[in-house]
């Protein structure tokens, strides 16, 4: 059987081979070949996708878990040293306890903070501000916030000088306000005279006398102004129950009385300033000299010696008479008190010695012989 022809297209086509070509070319190039070509998985990019998901979640509990102390104890301050810890009015547990591991007192904030809950005291915890030792546990930590703040204060005795009270607060202070920036602002007395009249005026521009005697609570912002500010107030309120009645009947200005009380504060013994200071007002009354040694001695920073009696200063009643320039201490309340209201006394002359026991013993006169006499046996009985 002869085999069959095979039948090609021929190297040399028809006209007609030619033209279904072409038609067929050109639908071909028109025809959407987008939803026949094979689709790509989407494994790989969801898993990528999750993959990262669970990376960020895992990333996120840690760093939460981790601000709660992971790497606290590694700031927490050494055992034994004083921390400053303030806590804002209205702050929360977890504020609390934040700021404690932020000032490196404890590692975690959640131990903290699960503490507090347990005990049920989180509304008991008192604003303010705390020194706390570092390695103070927790739970002692909360008793102290329960307990409210200590208040530090400092205590400016009577009879304190200008000078002794600015030690004293320089001391108090830590140096935080030096005496020196103190003493500046307590010599410009005419920065205060708007806001307290009674300092116009004063001798020197110095606030001598009237830094009132008191223990003052103290405050982490206080400055040397904010303190003398707080003196200031604090005499102002106290000499407000005073009657100057008599001194002014003798002739005695408020900041007189204030110069006399604080010579009453530097001589006299706690029973009887109201005693001495009627001696100063019968010599005042009567021309003579105070003749206080007191006065002289805050001249010369010390007890004076006889020559220092003649020594030339407005503040030395040996050789001026009337009252010194200006205050010499800070008297308390009950010398004002003893100047506004004195005894009854013809007394003009007054000696002291001290006894054994580290009391004082007077001796008051009428005249100088009788003083002389009191002298001699003051001598002769110590």
């Amino acid at each position: 059987m002869p085999l069959r022809k095979q039948v090609t297209y021929s190297s040399h086509p028809t006209r007609a081979a030619r033209q279904a070509h072409a038609r067929g070319d050109r639908q071909f190039r028109t025809y959407d070949t987008t939803f026949i070509q094979p689709r790509r998985s989407k494994g790989p990019t969801v898993f990528a996708v999750a993959l990262c998901a669970i990376v960020a979640i895992a990333f996120l509990v840690f760093f939460v878990s981790c601000s709660s102390g992971c790497f606290g104890s590694a700031s927490l301050v050494s055992a034994g040293t004083q921390v400053t810890v303030v806590v804002p009015d209205g702050a929360s547990t977890t504020a609390i306890a934040q700021t404690l591991k932020d000032d490196g007192l404890i590692s975690n904030t959640n131990d903290f903070t699960k503490a507090v809950q347990d005990q049920g005291v989180g509304s008991s915890l008192k604003s303010g501000t705390y020194t706390i030792a570092g390695g103070t546990t927790i739970a002692d930590i909360i008793a102290l916030l329960q307990n409210g703040p200590t208040v530090a204060s400092f205590t400016i005795p009577e009879g304190y000088t200008l000078a002794q009270t600015a030690a004293a607060v320089e001391q108090a202070y830590a140096g935080k306000i030096t005496a020196a920036d103190f003493t500046a602002a307590a010599q410009n007395a005419s920065a205060y005279a708007k806001d307290y009249p009674f300092v116009a005026g004063a001798y020197g521009n110095s606030l001598e006398g009237f830094l009132f005697p008191k223990t003052y609570d103290m405050k982490e912002s206080d400055t040397a102004d904010t303190v003398i500010r707080e003196m200031l107030t604090q005499y102002q309120t106290e000499v407000a129950s005073l009657d100057y009645s008599y001194p002014k009947s003798q002739g005695l200005s408020a900041y007189d009385t204030l110069i006399l009380a604080s010579v009453v504060e530097r001589e006299a013994a706690s029973d009887n300033r109201g005693t001495v200071a009627s001696v100063f007002y019968n010599r005042l009354s009567q021309g003579m000299p105070l003749q206080s040694d007191a006065t002289v001695a805050y001249v010369v920073g010390g007890d004076p010696t006889p020559a220092d009696l003649q020594v030339s200063s407005p503040y030395n009643t040996y050789v001026n008479n009337g009252l010194p320039a200006g205050p010499i201490c800070s008297p308390g309340l009950d010398s004002l008190k003893a100047v506004c209201s004195p005894d009854k006394t013809n007394y003009l002359y007054f000696y002291f010695t001290q006894n054994s026991d580290g009391s004082m013993k007077y001796a008051f006169s009428e005249t100088y012989e009788e003083h002389e006499d009191a002298i001699g046996g003051t001598l002769s009985n110590s």
